[in-house]
């Protein structure tokens, strides 16, 4: 990958997340401008790798569209998302900056799709999940569907390995509060955690795993159309009535907000995020499953590399390719993109280390 001509931002640079993305872009030759609100964590990193640097803060507009005037892109890493996205969002539309994050929300990335015609009208690419989460799902759900047009029901369903960040450890306790979301006949509806449950046969494997809230109910749901969706991962069973009992004290403890923060406070002291010797060897698998009214399904299954690896990758691929104006499936047309809609499905297979079986064909009479 050559240099990209045209400035951009990674604001949120001294996160995990973040670090990742910057340190990947100096090994391809890319110079982004590193940002964020505390000097003391940008500062350092931006000596250690030699690029440039601003200090702006969130809730300070004026200085926020000031650092943005003369940057095209901006790769948005600092969660959380619920509370960092929309003044982000905001600054990028009123400085015509394209916009990306790795946001796995699901209220979060409605609320950008939301902005899709002032997006529009700016001139712009609002991208939301552009990494793991929701890139790899999404672009295999859109694969599916190329396959299967008529489809009325999209399973998902993934493991990744090699621990959380805190950013990351952070949404998932935000999730473990809030309970399962899945689509049903078009409808965001809220089931217990992890109901229902299924095996899934995974490259590795079969797993038992659980329906789980993440923002492939969103995403998927614009890049298809299709009415029915459930994602699973692997989520903790109760057992008995005493499990039953204790897990749901621990989600109304989470849902606390004294609580809630303390737990955020304990994350970013104690979860670290894995090592880049433990991201070297884990990694992820995803299966996904598409299925028509008379039974007929397509399915299809990935592995990639550790999904923080697979992060960066992915949101560099997609700056560089919001910068040109262009990407594997032709222009971008400005407004509030899925990965799918933005770069097409075959996306999938520039990013480093993943590998996509064949599409699985079953009829009606093979089920």
């Amino acid at each position: 990958m050559g240099a990209v001509a045209r400035q951009w931002m990674i604001y949120g640079a001294n996160g995990y997340t973040g670090q990742l993305v910057a340190r990947l872009a100096v090994r391809r030759g890319e110079r982004p401008i590193l940002a964020g609100r505390r000097a003391t964590a940008i500062q350092p990193l931006a000596r250690e790798l030699g690029l440039a640097h601003r200090i702006v803060s969130l809730g300070d507009r004026a200085a926020l569209a000031e650092a943005l005037h003369d940057v095209a892109g901006v790769a948005h890493c600092a969660g959380p998302f619920e509370t960092t996205a929309t003044p982000m969002v905001e600054a990028c539309l009123a400085t015509r900056t394209h916009y990306l994050d790795v946001a796995g929300e699901i209220d979060v990335i409605e609320r950008i799709y939301a902005r899709h015609d002032a997006a529009a009208r700016a001139g712009v690419v609002l991208l939301p999940g552009a990494g793991f989460d929701v890139v790899p799902t999404d672009c295999l759900a859109a694969l599916l569907y190329d396959a299967l047009p008529r489809a009325t029901t999209l399973e998902l369903a993934f493991i990744a390995g090699g621990g959380l960040s805190p950013g990351t450890f952070k949404v998932s306790m935000r999730i473990f509060a809030q309970g399962t979301v899945r689509r049903l006949d078009g409808r965001l509806r809220t089931t217990p955690l992890g109901v229902p449950r299924r095996v899934v046969p995974f490259p590795s494997g079969p797993r038992e795993v659980g329906a789980f809230r993440t923002g492939d109910l969103a995403s998927a749901y614009r890049s298809t159309g299709i009415p029915n969706i459930t994602v699973y991962a692997l989520v903790p069973r109760a057992r008995g009535q005493i499990g039953r009992a204790a897990f749901g004290a621990m989600r109304a403890f989470l849902r606390y907000q004294p609580t809630r923060a303390l737990a955020d406070y304990l994350a970013s002291w104690r979860v670290s995020g894995p090592s880049p010797q433990r991201r070297a060897r884990t990694r992820c698998e995803i299966w996904a499953e598409v299925r028509d009214r008379a039974g007929a399904s397509r399915s299809v299954t990935l592995v990639g590399p550790n999904g923080y690896e697979l992060t960066a990758d992915a949101m560099l691929r997609s700056m560089r390719y919001l910068l040109a104006g262009t990407g594997p499936a032709g222009p971008i047309v400005p407004g509030a993109h899925t990965p799918a809609t933005a770069f097409g499905p075959g996306f999938l297979r520039e990013l480093d280390g993943v590998e996509i079986s064949d599409v699985k064909v079953t009829r009606p009479a093979e089920r």
